[in-house]
């Protein structure tokens, strides 16, 4: 059996001295270049320099290492086809049969806020994705390593074969990474200077803080999995998340227990995950159709899910439900009592009581996910032929509120405002939220008139035995007439909090003072469409 040749060059060198070794144990040759053959030839390993290989040194500050005829010719030549094997024999030419490498830390260098130009352009790698692609292309003769994750399953197939050969699907399957993470490298790289600003070419000091909008955009998810259908059952459908989803972000939830989540389930889990987030005392947030149809705080779970409920228990029913808190076996308990129906139940986490008040129900799904402020940065609207970017809607008040009445607000007012103007953030537009002691007492979501919003939010609460006496009132936008102004007082509302900016504030602002209430102004608007 001939001798496998393998060639390491890693920036990552996260398990590269073990994987080596045990290269190195099934007679693999260890050929390597710069840090990481000093790193190998430390540990005792027989390494050899690619500059042995290929006659010259490496050149230009290491810019230059492997990119000859000796090593590519290795990684691309066909072992089935005759003449690329008289070639190499021509010339003298080994072949490479494992390449494993990983880029160097563009990401990394870029992130620091002291990166030059300079030192983002030095951070680009050339050999490394040329090597890469090479032995990609070659994937039926070059097993091709990029991710020390697959360092164990690359030694298991080695091992059983005698240090012969991977299979022909661990060797695709290896390709396929590599062309997915060369792409999203070029793509990272693109991103990044063309959101620079002009004129940063000729700077030599750190580069000034870029735009968010590249000029060209690359974006790339991994597939988590397909599913039944979309939002209807005539729509097919995937999941893909980012390769490393920040901690708190939905996409890295821990399924503990029930049936494989549908589209529905993950637009509507992240809309209640979002909102729970964006509360500091413990919280529950009930969601149907992406809007909230109950949310609360109080001192436990158990009582934030109680509030929660009593806003609008209909629509509760085969909602999502998200606590921003641990659940107990107590608010399962309460939940079963009261026959509620739910598709998703996320937390941070669920006690082993909890796990086991709910195992007679194995169709509910629980999420896990870590508690933490992170939210996206940017928000993807997809329309005919492109897409609009925005960051996301992710700050509650921009400065200081503003009371402009006469009647100022009491302290518990202030806090029943400041909590509907939070819940009115992650309601669709036109939103009209009634609150009152931590609880939303009724809502009304995603109408085209504002008006029609806060009657269907005066009729929920009505539907569910509340009365909207006292109340403070959150609106996302603008009361553009003192007609939706009365329709909320009416309905019982003593305060109301909204962004102002209206051509007829005055008009406004002299009917609250007309009706006795208190208005409070933020400034920042909160459309969701």
């Amino acid at each position: 059996m001939a001798q496998l040749t393998a060639l390491l060059s890693v920036s990552d060198k996260t398990g590269i001295v073990e994987f080596a070794q045990s290269l190195h144990a099934h007679g693999i040759k260890l050929l390597s270049t710069g840090g990481t053959a000093k790193l190998l030839a430390g540990a005792g390993l027989p390494v050899t320099e690619v500059s042995e290989i290929t006659g010259f040194p490496e050149m230009l500050d290491g810019r230059v290492k492997t990119l000859h005829p000796r090593v590519h010719g290795g990684l691309l030549a066909r072992r089935d086809v005759p003449e690329h094997m008289a070639a190499l024999k021509e010339h003298g030419i080994n072949t490479i049969d494992l390449l494993i490498i990983n880029l160097y830390p563009f990401a990394q260098a870029t992130a620091k806020a002291d990166c030059t130009l300079e030192d983002a352009i030095e951070n680009i790698d050339i050999g490394g994705p040329a090597m890469l692609r090479a032995a990609a292309k070659n994937w039926q003769d070059v097993g091709v390593v990029i991710d020390p994750t697959d360092y164990p399953q690359v030694l298991a197939e080695l091992t059983a074969s005698g240090g012969a050969s991977l299979t022909r699907a661990t060797k695709f399957m290896l390709a396929k990474k590599v062309f997915s993470h060369t792409a999203a490298y070029d793509g990272m790289i693109s991103n990044y200077l063309t959101a620079l600003e002009a004129g940063s070419e000729d700077k030599t000091e750190a580069v000034p803080a870029r735009e968010q909008y590249p000029a060209v955009f690359n974006l790339q998810l991994h597939k988590v999995q397909g599913m039944r259908y979309g939002e209807n059952p005539h729509q097919s459908a995937a999941f893909y998340r980012e390769a490393q989803p920040a901690e708190g972000l939905l996409a890295g939830w821990q399924q503990i227990q029930g049936k494989e989540l549908s589209f529905n389930n993950i637009a509507d889990a992240d809309a209640a995950w979002e909102c729970v987030k964006a509360f500091d005392l413990p919280a529950c947030v009930i969601v149907k159709h992406a809007n909230p149809c109950g949310v609360a705080v109080g001192a436990t779970p158990l009582e934030a899910y109680q509030k929660a409920l009593k806003t609008d228990p209909t629509s509760a029913f085969g909602g999502i439900m998200a606590f921003n808190r641990p659940v107990d076996a107590d608010v399962v308990e309460a939940i079963n009592a009261n026959k509620q129906f739910v598709e998703v139940a996320i937390a941070p986490a669920f006690t082993p009581a909890a796990r086991t008040a709910y195992a007679g129900k194995q169709n509910v799904r629980l999420l896990e996910v870590p508690v933490s402020k992170l939210s996206n940065a940017l928000d993807f609207k997809r329309v005919g032929g492109g897409m609009l970017l925005q960051s996301a809607d992710n700050i509650d008040l921009v400065g200081d509120v503003k009371v402009v009445t006469k009647v100022q607000p009491t302290a518990q007012q202030m806090a029943d405002l400041l909590f509907s103007w939070t819940v009115a953030r992650f309601v669709k537009s036109n939103a009209i939220v009634f609150c009152k002691d931590g609880m939303t007492m009724g809502v009304g979501a995603g109408q085209m008139s504002r008006l029609d919003s806060a009657r269907i939010a005066s009729i929920k609460a009505g539907h569910a035995g509340l009365t909207l006496q006292g109340t403070a009132v959150a609106s996302d936008a603008f009361f553009p007439f003192r007609d939706g102004l009365d329709v909320v007082v009416d309905a019982g509302a003593t305060c109301v909090i909204h962004p102002g900016g209206s051509m007829r504030d005055d008009e406004v602002i002299a009917a609250a003072d007309e009706r006795g209430i208190a208005m409070v102004l933020t400034g920042t608007r909160h459309f969701r469409h």
